[in-house]
C-alpha cells in the first residue's frame, strides 16, 4: 500500500511539474507577444483609436446625462404644474360648494318669501273684514242716533213754546265724534292697507331679487363645471404625458447603462 501511494504521488508529482513548465512555456510565448506588441508602429494607433471611442463614449454619457436632467425638470415643472392644477380644481370644488350653498339659501329666502306672502294676504283679508265689521256697527250707530233724533224731534214738537235758541248739543256732539272715530278707523285702515301695499311690493322685490341670484348661481354653475372638466381633461393629458416621459426617460438610462 505505502508503494501504491508513493507510485501515485510520484504520478502526480510528475504531471504537476509537466504542467508547470507548459505554463513557463506559454509565459514566455506570451511575454514575447507582449514585446512585440509594444515595439510594433501599430500600438499609437489602436491606442488612438480607442482613445477616440472612450471620448466619444464619454460624450454620449455627457449628453445623457444632460437629457437625464432636462428631463427632470421638465418632470419637476410638470408635476408643479400638476399641484397648480390640482389645487385649482380644489378651489373650483370649494366654489361649487359656495354656490351650491347660496342656490340652498337662496332656496330658503324663497320659501321665507312665500310664507311672507302668504301672511301678507291673510293679513289684508283680516283687515278687510274688521273694515266690513267696523262699517256695519258704524252702520248700525248711525241708525240709532238717526232713531233717536227723529224721536227728540217728535218730543220737540210737542211743546208749544216757540224753541228760540235750542239746539239739539248734545247730539251734535255725539255725532261729531262719531264722524271723528269713523275718521280715525279710515284713516288707520288706509295706513294699515299701504304699509302692507309696500310690504308686498318689498316681497316682491325679494322674489324676483331671490330669482335671479338663483339663476346666476346656477349660470355660475354651469362655467365652473364646465372649467372643472376642461381641468380634469387637461390633468389627465398632463398625467398621460408625465407617465410617458417617464417611460421614455427609464428606457434611455436602462439603454444607457
Amino acid at each position: 500500500e505505502e508503494s501504491l501511494q508513493m507510485w501515485d504521488l510520484n504520478k502526480r508529482l510528475e504531471a504537476y511539474l509537466a504542467r508547470v513548465k507548459f505554463l513557463e512555456e506559454e509565459n514566455e510565448v506570451l511575454r514575447a507577444e507582449i514585446q512585440s506588441a509594444k515595439g510594433s508602429p501599430g500600438e499609437d494607433s489602436w491606442r488612438t483609436k480607442y482613445e477616440e471611442e472612450l471620448r466619444a463614449l464619454r460624450a454620449t454619457l455627457d449628453d445623457a446625462f444632460r437629457e437625464k436632467c432636462s428631463a427632470e425638470l421638465a418632470r419637476d415643472n410638470l408635476y408643479e404644474e400638476i399641484q397648480h392644477v390640482k389645487s385649482r380644481c380644489q378651489k373650483e370644488q370649494a366654489a361649487r360648494e359656495e354656490a351650491k350653498k347660496q342656490l340652498s339659501m337662496s332656496k330658503k329666502e324663497l320659501e321665507e318669501e312665500r310664507r311672507a306672502q302668504i301672511w301678507l294676504k291673510e293679513r289684508a283679508l283680516q283687515l278687510e273684514k274688521e273694515v266690513e265689521a267696523l262699517l256695519e256697527v258704524h252702520e248700525e250707530e248711525k241708525a240709532g242716533l238717526d232713531h233717536e233724533i227723529a224721536s227728540f224731534s217728535q218730543s220737540l214738537e210737542s211743546f208749544r213754546c216757540v224753541p228760540v235758541a235750542f239746539q239739539p248739543v248734545e247730539v251734535e256732539d255725539y255725532s261729531k265724534r262719531l264722524s271723528e272715530i269713523w275718521k280715525g278707523a279710515v284713516e288707520t285702515y288706509k295706513t294699515e292697507v299701504s304699509q302692507l301695499e309696500s310690504s308686498l311690493c318689498q316681497a316682491k322685490e325679494n322674489l324676483w331679487k331671490a330669482v335671479e341670484d338663483n339663476q346666476q348661481s346656477q349660470l355660475q354653475l354651469r362655467h365652473l363645471e364646465k372649467d372643472l372638466a376642461g381641468l380634469k381633461a387637461r390633468k389627465d393629458m398632463l398625467e398621460e404625458s408625465l407617465s410617458r416621459q417617464w417611460q421614455e426617460q427609464r428606457g434611455e438610462a436602462e439603454k444607457f447603462q
